[in-house]
């Protein structure tokens, strides 16, 4: 199957609101491999990769990410694979 990378950088109340935990749970549910990482502006900083249809539907998620978050703005860089094995929280 065809992976497909990219970096997800999300903006708001992010961070202090278990994003990093949910988003490692959705990753696995979705079979995306990658990490996710908080920074020090506020935001976080994900690599992902996977199949199309898992990638868009992650991306999707963190559109809106767990409830106590609140995503204000979401950029999104395509890239080839990365080759991550796992997805790991940072």
């Amino acid at each position: 199957m065809d992976k497909k990378g990219a970096i997800i950088k999300i903006f708001g109340k992010v961070q202090g609101v278990g994003f990093r935990y949910y988003t490692q749970q959705k990753a696995s549910e979705l079979d995306v491999n990658g990490f996710v990482q908080n920074r020090p502006d506020g935001s976080v900083y994900i690599e992902a990769e996977g199949t199309e249809e898992n990638l868009d539907a992650f991306i999707l998620w963190c559109n809106e990410g767990p409830a106590w978050a609140r995503v204000t703005k979401v950029q999104i860089q395509r890239t080839p694979p990365f080759g991550y094995e796992k997805f790991s929280i940072k």
